[in-house]
């Protein structure tokens, strides 16, 4: 799956290179307090309430750099939620979300989006753009005013265009694809920016199996290249399979959190998701492999 892009700057860069080293230039533009990225992402006592409802109830979450985290729990368990406040969109009422030495909410939003990337579980129009167009919006934040793409823009937004499987597509208009095609044009958009932390809301949403997999493999690549990944994933059997780091809410608090084979444990699965399960080693990949029981059994 790697392959080379050309890069007028530095010869056979690959997009997870050019990921790590924009991300550690952006993180360490502040040279009177340089932040360290081997924390990866922590958040501490993340709060959120909309209205009388709390929706995220001091939640402390980690990632390490490089690694792939899973978010996962029922439907309202706070995961998106989450995400958005981990992404700037949401302001937390208390807590800190901090990545690498330094505190996500002092960040300017052009500074933040160097940063940080999200692709949404929503697949909004962008009327009259072509597939490569919405991809090149991911460039933006790099972009001086009315600077438009130069070289290495382009061969990177073509590289987050392949690495998606979107070359087939990359002249078609967005809003003529399919609600899966679009998530993986919003895939490539949010590589197309080059974070060190990359958010996404249920990426395998309207996908196929094969583009399910194809998406998580890369996912997994770009992470042992210097990438950290949230992922919030309704599918166990994908975290089990793919995910380095689960993180496990329910009700808006976090119930668990480790490696997969420690967290996602069939007593864990019955308390938060009210259904039977066995948990075994994969026969080829000896990670975890969610058998569901049906209770009427």
């Amino acid at each position: 799956m790697t392959r080379t892009m050309p890069d007028p700057r530095t010869p056979d860069r690959t997009l997870r290179e050019s990921s790590r080293r924009g991300a550690e230039a952006t993180l360490h533009d502040d040279s009177a307090n340089p932040p360290g990225r081997e924390a990866g992402l922590a958040g501490e006592r993340v709060r959120f309430a909309r209205g009388e409802r709390l929706i995220v109830d001091d939640v402390d979450i980690t990632v390490p750099v490089g690694q792939v985290g899973a978010l996962v729990g029922p439907n309202g368990a706070g995961k998106s939620t989450l995400l958005h406040l981990v992404a700037g969109l949401q302001r937390a009422d208390a807590g800190e979300v901090r990545f690498g030495d330094r505190d996500l909410s002092t960040l300017r939003r052009r500074h933040r989006a160097r940063v940080i990337a999200l692709a949404e579980q929503e697949v909004r129009d962008e009327p009259g753009l072509r597939v490569h167009e919405v991809v090149a919006l991911g460039r933006t934040p790099h972009l001086g005013a009315f600077q438009g793409l130069g070289e290495f823009d382009r061969a990177l937004v073509q590289r987050c265009i392949d690495d998606a499987g979107l070359a087939h597509l990359a002249d078609r208009e967005y809003g003529t694809l399919s609600g899966g095609e679009r998530q993986r044009v919003n895939l490539a958009r949010a590589l197309a920016q080059e974070p060190a932390l990359l958010l996404l809301d249920e990426p395998t949403n309207h996908l196929d199996i094969r583009a399910q997999l194809t998406t998580l493999s890369l996912l997994g690549e770009l992470a042992r290249g210097g990438l950290t990944v949230l992922a919030a994933l309704h599918d166990l059997g994908l975290a089990a399979a793919y995910a380095d780091h689960v993180v496990v809410l329910h009700a808006g608090r976090v119930v668990a959190a480790g490696p997969a084979a420690e967290t996602l444990t069939p007593d864990l699965i019955h308390d938060v998701w009210g259904v039977h399960a066995d948990v075994l080693a994969h026969p080829r990949t000896g990670r975890p492999l969610i058998a569901y029981v049906d209770d009427r059994d």
